[in-house]
């Protein structure tokens, strides 16, 4: 299939060609070019699509998927024999990347994310983020906190809100915003480096081999991924003189995490807002966002016209079975459900389940561990 830049494709009369998205659903949800169709490559491979034959036969078509690799080879399809198709050069991603490579508009958008912390998200955003701070005793005078960077929406937000908070002085304390490639794609990295120029972070970057280490494993990849890079944030914090690391989990990943902890562990858990590091002496790990919906997350990154990454695995253009924590998006997805479905009828469930760890009732508890050692309540009857 022919290749054709973003820049080639401004210069087209848009009456000439229909851009259309072959992404799934999952990635489609997250963004979409202007003006794209979505069919997903599902309904175009091996199959006559009807979407396809709805289009003007006189239309040039142009496919792009997330990086610009999917695309190719299209052409032999059936649907779309005798038809004058184009590859989008570097796909979704190639598109994102060019939001903000104007200088002016990248300072003007810096500016609007920046002012709506301030303003129309503070209440939502910057309330939670500073209560988490002082509840759970995250920050403290002359800490070194290494702002860890996936190039999620959530530690992008992260970044920002310790941002503003620092301006704030009323603990001294120093931020390394740490973004670790463990072997991103280059369309991916370059994202993740826009992103954080566009929002004035200012990223130090460090390479690991973590994705080609976990390509051949079958059992549990992405845990065992998750966990591989926690170390390695780890590692390269103590090495920057840190003495924390920043994760972006948010209010819902809790609530998520302790009923899944139920329905699939068969144990009563939570994700801490704050715990040490067993593995590295005087490292602590913390998550500032802990009292931060996801839901208002979203809304600041809609709200600013922002773009980042769903998650970038290398095993597929971008993956959507895998999450920070390692569990797999399925569970989680059926989780979410699961509580919007409880909260038709209750309103008060999230809040429930995310204070229900914090009401434990030992004398109702028939056996709990601590510090690894069981106690069972027969011990004490």
């Amino acid at each position: 299939m022919k290749e054709i830049t973003l820049e080639e494709l401004s210069k087209w009369n848009k009456e000439s060609y229909e851009l259309i998205d072959i992404r799934d659903d999952g990635l489609t949800a997250y963004g979409m070019m202007p003006d794209a169709l979505h069919i997903d490559s599902e309904e175009i491979i091996g199959k006559n699509c009807s979407k396809i034959n709805e289009i003007n036969p006189d239309k040039k078509l142009v496919f792009y998927c997330q990086v610009g690799r999917k695309t190719h080879g299209l052409e032999e399809e059936e649907s779309l024999r005798n038809r004058d198709c184009y590859s989008l050069e570097g796909g979704y991603i190639s598109y994102l990347r060019s939001l903000s490579e104007n200088v002016t508009l990248r300072e003007e958008r810096q500016h609007k994310a920046e002012e709506s912390i301030r303003k129309k998200f503070h209440k939502q955003l910057f309330t939670p983020f500073a209560k988490a701070c002082k509840t759970y005793q995250l920050i403290n005078e002359g800490d070194n906190i290494a702002v860890c960077i996936s190039g999620g929406k959530d530690s992008m937000l992260m970044a920002k809100l310790f941002q503003e908070i620092q301006r704030h002085r009323k603990v001294n304390f120093s931020l390394t915003f740490l973004v670790m490639d463990p072997g991103y794609n280059k369309e991916n990295r370059a994202l993740i480096e826009s992103n954080a120029k566009t929002l004035g972070i200012p990223v130090t970057i460090f390479e690991s081999s973590i994705f080609d280490s976990v390509d051949n494993i079958e059992k549990s990849p992405c845990y065992i991924c998750a966990r591989m890079r926690r170390g390695y944030l780890y590692s390269k914090a103590k090495e920057l003189g840190c003495n924390k690391i920043a994760l972006g989990h948010h209010y819902d990943d809790v609530i998520e995490t302790i009923l899944m902890g139920m329905l699939h562990g068969a144990q009563i858990q939570t994700m801490m807002p704050k715990l040490h590091s067993t593995n590295f002496e005087g490292m602590e790990l913390i998550r500032p966002l802990y009292l931060i919906r996801e839901s208002d997350i979203i809304a600041w990154r809609d709200y600013n016209e922002l773009h980042f990454l769903q998650c970038a695995c290398h095993f597929t253009d971008t993956c959507t079975t895998c999450h920070e924590d390692g569990t797999t998006s399925s569970k989680r997805l059926e989780t979410k459900k699961l509580i919007a479905e409880l909260k038709k009828d209750n309103p008060y469930v999230e809040s429930n389940i995310f204070k229900s760890v914090e009401n434990v009732i030992l004398d109702t508890v028939i056996e709990y561990k601590k510090d690894g050692v069981r106690h069972n309540f027969l011990d004490e009857y």
